[in-house]
């Protein structure tokens, strides 16, 4: 017997424009193409409903700009999801675009269920919201931000570091000073196949490292918990969903482009990773032709010292040994004792937790974890 899948996220794929440095599965709407992607939705709900249980207890829409989406349409989604699936029960979260806000849209964001809005602020100075392709400018955030928050949601920010140019400090006070309660704040990435790759733009190390320092010496002095690399909040603000995926939980993937994470019956499998094609192919192929990754124990364990060292408050070692089944402090000796002996990691009762320092070369740590698992399938010959 499966239990019960507690988180979903839905991708909306559709954008006013795509923005230069965004490499997710986006695009602009054309004629009837929203009227398909909304039936098929509808269809891999019940799909997904026949094949799970479910008790939800967040669901995310994520995009993408979600907030795009005309309001009858939006309307259409939300009962789709409610029919086959439910509504979370402690947390619905909705991905906004600063320029599609109004009040009486917000108003009918919150009346449908929604109580958490996710808003793509990335910068409150023009010229730096210019350069990054937005639409929209510093004061039209800033009034989208007030309008939810007078409507009653939750608000976060997402601001985005490291652009050239950019008033890191100005842009953090200013977002602070809103009234929000979290803010999730990334680095410029220039991704292989967007318009800023196209163009050449770079992002200098020395940039990254300081917006990945200031932005969390900033945020703390202004009252915010760095709770996850990325995330801050405000004292009880935590993204629910968002744990749910930094704690290696399951979660239903709706939607092109989407991929989640779902329990299996198979002898010898933790779980199973399961991505949907994009939209065109999305569309027409049956939900049972997709991309599934087995996660074997070994797997469940990376995966799951990948996302934890994410959070402040890192990986319990003895629960991961229950979980995966897997000895995690004898397995991976070796590469634990190199970085704890270089002061990325620490362990204290048992809580496996990445230093400042270890958190910025986070992705190197868990190539020597793969590295052992690589050594383990040599010599058994897998």
């Amino acid at each position: 017997m499966l239990n019960p899948v507690k988180h979903l996220y839905l991708h909306v794929p559709f954008c006013p424009t795509l923005c230069p440095y965004c490499d997710f599965h986006v695009l602009t709407r054309t004629s009837g193409m929203v009227e398909q992607y909304l039936q098929r939705i509808c269809e891999e709900v019940q799909h997904q409903a026949a094949l799970y249980p479910v008790d939800l207890k967040t669901v995310y829409f994520g995009g993408g700009t979600p907030s795009f989406l005309r309001d009858a349409e939006m309307v259409h989604l939300v009962e789709s999801v409610r029919s086959g699936l439910g509504w979370g029960q402690e947390e619905n979260t909705l991905e906004i675009n600063p320029g599609t806000v109004t009040l009486e849209r917000a108003a009918l964001w919150k009346d449908l269920g929604f109580d958490r809005a996710s808003v793509g602020v990335q910068s409150l100075n023009d010229t730096t919201l210019k350069f990054l392709g937005r639409q929209h400018n510093a004061q039209q955030a800033c009034k989208a931000i007030e309008i939810l928050l007078e409507v009653g949601f939750r608000v976060s920010g997402d601001l985005i570091t490291a652009v050239p140019g950019q008033h890191l400090q100005e842009d953090i006070k200013g977002l602070s000073e809103l009234g929000i309660d979290h803010i999730s704040a990334y680095t410029l990435t220039i991704e292989e196949g967007t318009e800023f790759y196209r163009r050449g733009v770079q992002v200098r190390e020395e940039d990254e490292r300081e917006g990945f320092e200031l932005t969390a010496e900033l945020l703390t002095q202004q009252g915010f918990e760095r709770y996850e690399i990325s995330n801050y909040a405000r004292p009880g603000a935590h993204s629910r969903h968002n744990l749910a995926y930094w704690t290696n939980q399951h979660y239903l993937g709706i939607g092109p482009g989407a991929s989640g994470h779902y329990p299996t019956s198979r002898p010898n499998l933790l779980s199973q990773r399961i991505t949907n094609p994009r939209l065109y192919d999305w569309l027409k192929m049956p939900f049972t032709e997709r991309d599934i990754e087995d996660i074997a124990p070994a797997d469940f364990v990376t995966d799951a010292l990948f996302m934890g060292l994410r959070l402040k408050q890192g990986v319990d070692l003895a629960l991961l040994t229950r979980q995966s089944g897997l000895d995690v402090l004898e397995r991976y000796q070796e590469p634990l004792q190199k970085h704890l002996n270089k002061g990325l990691l620490t362990l204290q009762e048992g809580v496996l937790k990445a230093t400042e320092e270890g958190k910025w070369v986070l992705n190197q740590i868990i190539t020597d974890f793969l590295l052992r698992d690589a050594e383990d399938a040599e010599d058994s010959g897998a």
